[in-house]
């Protein structure tokens, strides 16, 4: 599912590879991060929003495309 847009309430993950290295410390995110993908913003198409599955901490606005809804096997 790397391409496909997360599923509202799927747990996922920040795709660092699509951010050059140098960039990384603009994110809030962590590499081994697990977030809940609460959906897509509808008067923002393309951006998001994302909670912290570990702190409950929410982030809006970020590109969708920058996460990846985890597998069974990820979980």
């Amino acid at each position: 599912m790397e391409d496909a847009t997360p599923r509202p309430f799927a747990l996922c993950r920040f795709r660092f590879d699509q951010v050059p290295d140098e960039d990384h410390y603009r994110y809030p995110f962590t590499p081994g991060g697990v977030y809940v993908f609460l959906g897509e913003i509808p008067n923002m198409p393309g951006h998001c929003v994302v909670a912290d599955h570990g702190t409950g901490r929410v982030f809006s606005g970020y590109h969708t495309e920058g996460f990846a809804e985890l597998s069974p096997d990820d979980v």
